[in-house]
């Protein structure tokens, strides 16, 4: 049967390459996508900063379980800001036998020369550090420093810090080596006050004894860390307990793993459709060979064996070409800076094996029901099979498409009712049911449209057009696997690319639309709380609020993620505008919160309820309601007092001061002054400071568009291949219509009709379906009911689909009206 197909594949070369491609495409997609979640599944970072350390006593992550409609759900999520630990702790962990050395690091960022970290000295033996020149440092304002950016400082110097957003001055006591991350070092008192969290630690290391059991001691710091709600880290996992939620193989997995699902979505339509019309155009060859006795199966086994030789050859090819994808990719995000240059890209099997697997079992499941019709008709029957389409389609695909297009709209009403990362799934959830609707409606929506079209088609193209109007009935069947390419091109181009241009338009728009202060003063090194009663008092000045940019962490449907959020000096009002829609930002006190009406309404809070949910570094914390807000995509989803965040983010500073000044006030010279206080920070102008917003989201904006490019990319080239095979496959229809009598000139414009009507119905059922999709998912995720569309985005996409469909159809016809008609008169379809 093997020998069998391989001689039909060689016969019918124009649909096997047409299948050919489909599975190699899909073979290349899947297989990058699988080696990103691959990479970050078995990238372990390497511990610099604990490398000497045997075991870390961390909390890096938050773990808990939700009930959902009766399942119980365990969830992790990665802490934005990093947690901390109990100092007290590190005594626990010195009762553990074997210990040699217990220390508690805390980190305090650190801006010299370049930007670097501070710890306590007693932490230095976890990297190891070891003096080189001078003493370990034994005053408050002795300081160790790397020797990497010592430079020309020998111990007694002085050397200028900025710490805690100030300059600072210190007596170099000594000279350090170690292959950690850039360090300066403090005595452990001094470190522990400019962290500003007192009694906690940033990780705890233990060093073994010689000869001591090391798995014995990471199990026994493993219950101390336990009763904290942290986690021992050991062995191979030492670098987890450096790296936070935001490392890269976080980003891979996450890109890899939500945009796999629907791709090997979009894979499985497009391979099952192209299969499908494959089969569908060997009608002839496949009824002769039941009348020749050919049982059922044996037909079956042979179209299986047919896509299993395709589905083997698509991966021989894809396989290489998804590594070469997966290579470029990683360029790409080290270019742009999501990755650093030295990660690993990991090329092992396990993605292509997955991506090889998925694309056979959709190749095999789409032969056998595209084999079903033939292989289920009478001997006797088979040969007048091919001549006529069945007059009427199953009524259970009529039911079952019915039925999805009842669960599109239901979806449909969810999404405008969700919010955040749920509303855009459920958008693109919405889209592909409705284009599974279209593919299970097509035959009944094809004779519908055909009989609405025939006036126009007549007056436009006259007899032609008749022609073309009594082909689109009696092939609707045939037309099904076209229409739906059609209609996923479309819906996709015309909803999923919007979608994120939609988004960075809003966030930019809020920024600036709720910044009604003129400057804002910026410092990589950040800026002590003092600093925004500093501006205040400034003349000129009206008011000037201190910005802490954070991440909290919120439930959302059995599950939970990290969502942005602010906290803002209560003092400075007037600077911002979150344009509140109910309660007051000047009720938000020492205890309260206000959040966006997306995450209000998907939590269900109101104002004056309590709200519940944990801080960047875990803090649960439960607080009042004060006000809700439309502005959530520019000034984040929770706006926060800074006292609640106090002691709780990475690195304890304002991130920024805006400053609002008086009209007309001459505040030049003030606001110079106010930022030579500050070393290292300058004065901005919020409308700069806008635009720098708008370059930082269109740099993120490029990985979904890469993504949703592919998505849109592959989707075009099914609707191409597709259209072509159908073109191609008219070879006896239309050399039977020339030897009746009908001009070669008669043919195309019937051809023309045909195109227009078939891509008219595509483009309004797919126009239909894009601005369904958007509209929900812009206004889930802004609150905007009307969404943005780029200036000549429709008719790129409108245009690109009509010009796709028209070449893809009228340069093959035109070959094959190229041939004699009595030469093509007796060859196969």
């Amino acid at each position: 049967m093997v020998k069998l197909a391989a001689q039909m594949l060689r016969r019918r070369i124009g649909s096997a390459v047409a299948t050919l491609v489909a599975l190699t495409v899909g073979v290349v997609i899947l297989t990058a996508l699988g080696a990103m979640v691959e990479s970050g599944l078995r990238h372990r970072p390497a511990a610099q900063q604990y490398a000497a350390a045997d075991v870390v006593v961390a909390h890096r992550d938050l773990s808990f379980t939700t009930k959902e409609f009766g399942d119980v759900n365990h969830v992790t999520v990665g802490l934005p800001e990093g947690g901390t630990v109990p100092a007290a702790l590190a005594d626990e962990l010195r009762r553990v036998p074997g210990v040699a050395t217990v220390a508690a690091d805390v980190r305090v960022p650190v801006l010299g020369e370049s930007a670097a970290t501070g710890h306590g000295w007693s932490s230095a033996v976890l990297t190891p550090y070891k003096i080189i020149k001078g003493d370990a440092p034994a005053a408050a304002g002795d300081v160790v420093l790397d020797a990497r950016l010592a430079g020309d400082a020998k111990p007694g110097d002085r050397t200028t810090l900025m710490v805690g957003g100030t300059a600072r001055e210190f007596r170099v006591s000594g000279i350090a080596s170690g292959s950690g991350p850039e360090s300066v070092f403090f005595t452990d008192a001094q470190a522990a006050k400019l962290a500003g969290k007192p009694g906690e630690a940033d990780a705890i290391g233990i060093v073994a004894q010689p000869g001591a059991d090391r798995k014995a001691i990471a199990a026994a710091a493993g219950k101390v860390a336990g009763t904290a709600g942290a986690k021992a880290y050991a062995g191979s996992g030492l670098g987890a307990a450096e790296s936070d939620s935001e490392s890269p193989q976080t980003l891979l997995i996450t890109v890899g793993a939500s945009l796999g699902g629907y791709v090997a979505m979009l894979v499985g339509f497009v391979v099952a459709g192209t299969i499908g019309l494959s089969v569908r155009h060997r009608r002839r060859d496949l009824a002769l060979l039941r009348a020749v006795a050919a049982t059922p199966g044996q037909v079956r086994r042979m179209v299986v064996a047919e896509a299993m030789l395709l589905g083997l050859a698509g991966a021989a090819i894809g396989v290489p070409g998804g590594y070469l994808a997966t290579e470029w990719a990683h360029d790409q995000f080290v270019d742009r800076g999501f990755l650093p240059a030295g990660f690993p890209m990991g090329m092992g099997p396990l993605a292509a094996v997955t991506a090889v697997v998925m694309t056979l079992l959709v190749a095999v499941l789409s032969a056998l029901a595209a084999a079903r019709r033939v292989t289920k008709i009478r001997p006797t029957e088979a040969l007048g099979e091919v001549a006529v389409e069945p007059a009427q389609s199953g009524k259970v695909r009529l039911v079952a498409g019915v039925l999805t297009l009842t669960g599109a709209g239901t979806a449909s009403s969810l999404t405008v009712g969700a919010s955040g990362p749920t509303a855009l799934a459920g958008a693109i959830g919405m889209l592909y049911l409705f284009v599974l609707a279209v593919a299970l409606l097509a035959p009944w929506i094809n004779r519908t449209s055909a009989q609405l079209l025939t006036p126009l088609l007549r007056g436009v193209w006259g007899t032609s057009g008749y022609l073309a109007t009594k082909n689109l009935k009696a092939n609707a069947q045939g037309m099904t696997t076209v229409l739906t390419a059609l209609v996923l091109s479309v819906g996709f181009g015309g909803s999923v690319w919007f979608l994120q241009d939609n988004l960075e338009r809003q966030t930019v728009e809020q920024a600036r639309e709720g910044t009604l202060a003129q400057h804002s003063l910026v410092s990589p090194a950040g800026f002590p709380t003092e600093a925004a009663a500093d501006a205040r008092a400034m003349p000129g000045v009206q008011n000037a609020t201190g910005v802490r940019h954070t991440s909290v962490i919120l439930k959302a449907l059995g599950d939970a993620e990290p969502v942005p959020a602010q906290a803002v000096d209560a003092g400075g009002a007037g600077t911002l505008d979150l344009h509140v829609t109910s309660g007051s930002m000047a009720d938000l006190g020492a205890d309260g919160v206000a959040v966006s009406e997306l995450r209000a309404e998907g939590a269900g809070w109101k104002v004056g309820d309590r709200a519940e949910f944990w801080l960047g570094d875990g803090t649960p914390v439960q607080l009042r309601v004060a006000a809700i807000y439309q502005r959530g995509l520019g000034f984040g989803d929770v706006t926060l007092p800074r006292e609640v965040v106090a002691g709780h983010t990475a690195r304890n500073l304002d991130d920024q001061v805006l400053i609002r000044t008086a009209p007309g006030a001459d505040v030049d010279e003030a606001l110079a002054s106010l930022a030579a206080r500050y070393p290292g920070s300058a004065v901005v102008a919020s409308g700069d400071q806008n635009k720098q917003l708008a370059q930082d989201m269109a740099i993120s904006a490029w990985l979904n568009k890469l993504l949703i490019g592919v998505m849109v990319g592959y989707a075009a080239l099914a609707a191409a291949n597709t259209m072509v095979m159908a073109a191609l496959a008219r070879r006896r229809e239309l050399s039977l219509l020339r030897l009746a009598g009908v001009t070669k000139r008669q043919v195309k414009r019937m051809v023309h009709a045909e195109q227009a009507g078939l891509l008219g119905v595509a483009l309004v059922i797919g126009g239909g379906i894009a601005a369904t999709t958007l509209i929900a998912a812009v206004n889930a995720l802004t609150g905007d009911p009307v969404p943005y569309v780029p200036a000549l985005g429709w008719v790129a996409v409108l245009g690109g689909t009509a010009l796709l469909a028209l070449v893809t159809t009228v340069l093959p016809v035109g070959r094959l009206l190229r041939v004699p008609p009595v030469e093509s008169i007796g060859t196969k379809e």
